[in-house]
């Protein structure tokens, strides 16, 4: 089968997030200029660069009380930071709830009930039983073609590692199985790991 997204697929479901997958679930948390807190996953999200650390997540809907795109970005454009908390399996169901479309005034930690704790080099909360944390500086706010469509990328100013998944100096990702985004409503959890050596190592 060949289409043109311009004319649709004529599938049951859209078959394009199927296509890029696993993807990486950044649980994003901020704090808005007013003190309120938010947190919500984000599966369009990666690793950016290395020298500086840097990563992006994208936005891809639009909230009526906000002048652009969700709650995480009109906070991360009011403050400048953003933290990123990895998702492990263990966790899928409250990461789940999260992701509801609740007012600006919910608190997603008191809704979820998890722990939180304030970062270290910004001004913005952390999930604690989190296997890591990623605190982050904004880079730039890139807007895509789409009415809601925005890329938001950071500075890594900082990192929590949990201390029992780091094994013999590796951070270990089986010790904690990161929760991956598949297609439609799938999803999948990282467990057996195999290497490869570049041809040119």
């Amino acid at each position: 089968m060949f289409y043109e997204p311009k004319d649709g697929h004529g599938l049951p479901h859209n078959p394009f997030n199927a296509l890029i997958t696993p993807r990486p679930i950044g649980w994003i948390s901020t704090r808005g200029a007013d003190g309120s807190e938010n947190l919500a996953p984000y599966s369009f999200f990666n690793g950016a660069a290395y020298e500086p650390p840097q990563v992006m997540f994208a936005s891809t809907a639009a909230k009526a009380d906000r002048e652009k795109g969700k709650d995480s970005v009109g906070n991360i454009l009011d403050t400048g930071v953003f933290c990123v908390n990895i998702v492990e399996y263990g966790m899928r169901d409250v990461m789940n709830i999260t992701s509801e479309a609740f007012p600006r005034e919910v608190d997603e930690f008191e809704r979820a009930g998890l722990e939180r704790e304030e970062c270290k080099t910004i001004p913005c909360s952390r999930v604690v039983a989190a296997p890591a944390n990623m605190e982050c500086k904004l880079v730039k706010a890139v807007d895509l073609p789409g009415a809601a469509n925005v890329v938001v990328f950071g500075e890594v100013t900082g990192i929590h590692l949990r201390d029992e998944c780091l094994v013999d100096g590796i951070f270990d990702v089986t010790t904690f199985q990161p929760l991956a985004r598949l297609g439609y409503r799938d999803y999948s959890a990282v467990r057996e790991l195999f290497s490869l050596a570049r041809p040119d190592d």
